[in-house]
């Protein structure tokens, strides 16, 4: 199974971003966490299990989606509203670091835990990750509003909302080894050309089974695939060398 990086390689038109997207192509720091020693509020024993999505049911996954594209929304437009847009969204990706330990994530969706100690535990996130305020007030809203369960789909919908307006192109490109920082970027170079857009934001996964080579995955929702795989190839030809009407005599 592919595994999904963040890449700090990305590339941006030649003509200068305004001023409100002069950071948006900046590398993003990786985040370390050490849960007993960043978070002193998140007291847990026992085990916990993996985030799991609300909504078994289609109705139900649409009404979790609809939610979380409306609080993305609207903390696009706050982030919007005092230019920092690009500081929030290196926030979300913070937090989607750290609420993909279980441990979070568990500790927020528990009814049982107190909304104080909830609060508590943000607190820490703040200070430990350097939230903005409006960050940081955004998920004591999660928490209160008992919504806090749909954080995970709201960061992908706000990453699609802070890509159109940046006018950000996001492309997966996954190979079977960690491909040089030179070549993402000639990868970057070639879906702007592709796309038209002003910039061009890099996604890694590493998946073996493609044998060799890579393939580049953009557009809306990931629905345009470029294959340079020898996965590919090798389908390819099998298909041509189908022997499968062949008789042989024994």
């Amino acid at each position: 199974m592919a595994a999904l990086q963040q890449s700090p390689v990305a590339f941006q038109a030649k003509s200068p971003p305004s001023a409100r997207l002069s950071s948006t192509m900046l590398p993003h720091r990786a985040v370390r966490l050490s849960f007993s020693a960043t978070f002193p509020s998140l007291n847990l024993s026992g085990k916990t299990s993996k985030p799991k999505r609300r909504g078994g049911t289609a109705a139900g996954a649409t009404m979790v989606d609809s939610a979380a594209e409306s609080y993305a929304s609207a903390l696009a437009e706050v982030a919007e509203s005092n230019k920092t847009l690009d500081q929030t969204f290196e926030d979300v990706e913070k937090l989607v670091q750290i609420f993909s330990y279980p441990k979070v994530y568990d500790f927020f969706v528990d009814p049982t835990i107190d909304t104080d100690q909830k609060a508590k535990l943000i607190d820490d996130i703040s200070k430990s990750s350097n939230l903005q305020p409006h960050t940081t007030n955004f998920l004591n809203i999660l928490v209160d509003s008992k919504r806090i369960e749909i954080f995970n789909e709201m960061a992908k919908e706000f990453e699609v909302v802070y890509n159109k307006l940046t006018e950000t192109e996001l492309a997966v490109v996954t190979s079977v080894v960690k491909l040089e920082s030179q070549h993402l970027a000639q990868i970057a170079k070639g879906v702007q050309r592709l796309t038209g857009a002003k910039n061009v934001r890099i996604k890694t996964a590493i998946d073996p089974s493609l044998v060799a080579g890579f393939t580049i995955r953009y557009g809306s929702s990931g629905s345009k695939l470029i294959d340079m795989s020898v996965k590919k190839q090798l389908a390819e030809i099998a298909t041509q060398l189908d022997f499968s009407d062949l008789s042989l005599a024994v």
